[in-house]
């Protein structure tokens, strides 16, 4: 039975299973997303999202602790510099993991890991999202008022979109008439 057996062991030994997750949450923090299977992603969004807490956070110790886990000095200074001021406010959930589809190869479940916030996808869509609502018929009261004030532009647009239509048929006859390389032009009946 695996009672109390809570870690996805990913089918490693401990040591190497540790040094993959450091490797791979290293890169997730330098590229800010990365592609691997779904179950190394989930195994992954465990091991990195305490990090990412710790670095909100920036002492000593926590960098110490942190260095522990990710053994790159590098990684270490990017989660705290770049990616701590950036997830200073959420309160967690700070990776998004996709699933992508089976890999052609071994048709193992892939999956795309990313930090939430340097998605501009996603971050962008929900703020510019406008908000409607159905209660939009009182309104109708409103339009009726300014619409004999209006009568006059609607005229100069009619004209202005029978313009475009008497010119497109000067297009179309000069698209009938023969090219100069055409000894013999065609006749039209």
């Amino acid at each position: 039975m695996r009672h109390g057996k809570k870690t996805i062991a990913l089918g490693r030994k401990t040591a190497h299973r540790k040094s993959m997750l450091a490797n791979m949450a290293c890169s997730l923090i330098e590229h800010k997303r990365i592609q691997t299977t779904t179950t190394k992603a989930k195994a992954l969004k465990q091991f990195v999202e305490p990090l990412i807490t710790k670095s909100k956070d920036d002492s000593t110790h926590n960098r110490r602790l942190v260095f522990s886990k990710l053994r790159n000095k590098y990684a270490v200074a990017t989660l705290f510099r770049d990616v701590a001021t950036k997830v200073g406010d959420r309160p967690g959930g700070y990776t998004r993991i996709i699933k992508l589809g089976n890999r052609l190869g071994d048709n193992a479940a892939m999956a795309l890991i990313e930090l939430v916030d340097y998605n501009e996808v996603y971050t962008n869509e929900t703020t510019t999202k406008k908000k409607s609502t159905r209660r939009g018929r009182a309104k109708k009261a409103t339009t009726a008022e300014a619409a004999p004030q209006d009568v006059a532009p609607a005229e100069e647009t009619k004209a202005a979109v029978e313009k475009p239509a008497k010119a497109a048929p000067k297009k179309a006859a000069a698209k009938k008439a023969p090219k100069k390389d055409d000894e013999t032009p065609k006749k039209e009946d």
